[in-house]
């Protein structure tokens, strides 16, 4: 079965290589910034790499209104990396910059104690049973990234990993999650997250 998906286009990322990962797990995707296209979509990825400030004000507008018009509709949306960040309350990078609030949470900087970037392979620990994370139980993902989750409540946060702190690899709040680490970089554990995520969408049930 083939899957729609649109991927929102905020100025930053390689759009290309999630494009190239959903196809190869059965999705057809679209690049846009178009409100229109974004607000009459079903299943949305937001993407980003870099810092938090420029992919959020890049949205911020008619992309954002469209965003929120597409989830009172019903719509799905997954984040990734600095578009997983965006959609919590606000990130200190830089200064402070307001998310979209979607998730409950803060996005600050990891230790100085560790090495940051944290770049590479980490483990996710402390999985849930939540179909979005079907498969990924215990396994190595591929993360780029300086900034992370933080003060995310325990019902949300779907996966952890450890980093000089631990921090939401995962997290979720009924139909919008997203995922810190690279999804299209993580070999075949990133491909069956987003065959997990696109199945949900594309079946409308998340339980």
């Amino acid at each position: 079965m083939s899957y729609e998906a649109l991927v929102i286009d905020a100025g930053v990322g390689n759009l290309g290589n999630l494009v190239r990962a959903l196809e190869r797990v059965g999705g057809r995707a679209e690049i846009t910034a178009d409100p229109a296209r974004v607000a009459e979509a079903r299943c949305l990825l937001l993407p980003g790499v870099g810092a938090f400030a420029p992919p959020r004000e890049a949205i911020r507008g008619g992309v954002e209104e469209a965003l929120r018009e597409a989830l009172g509709r019903g719509a799905w949306l997954l984040g990734v990396c600095v578009g997983f960040q965006i959609l919590f309350e606000e990130g200190e990078e830089f200064g402070v910059t307001d998310g979209l609030g979607l998730l409950p949470g803060r996005v600050t900087r990891l230790p100085e104690t560790v090495p940051v970037p944290h770049i590479g392979w980490n483990r996710l620990h402390g999985v849930a049973p939540h179909p979005l994370l079907k498969g990924l139980e215990d396994r190595y993902v591929y993360f780029v990234h300086s900034y992370a989750p933080d003060g995310v409540p325990d019902e949300p946060c779907l996966a952890r990993c450890t980093h000089g702190r631990e921090f939401a690899a995962v997290a979720g709040q009924g139909r919008v999650m997203g995922a810190q680490f690279h999804p299209e970089r993580s070999g075949s554990v990133g491909l069956q997250l987003l065959s997990n995520f696109l199945q949900m969408a594309g079946d409308g049930t998340w339980s």
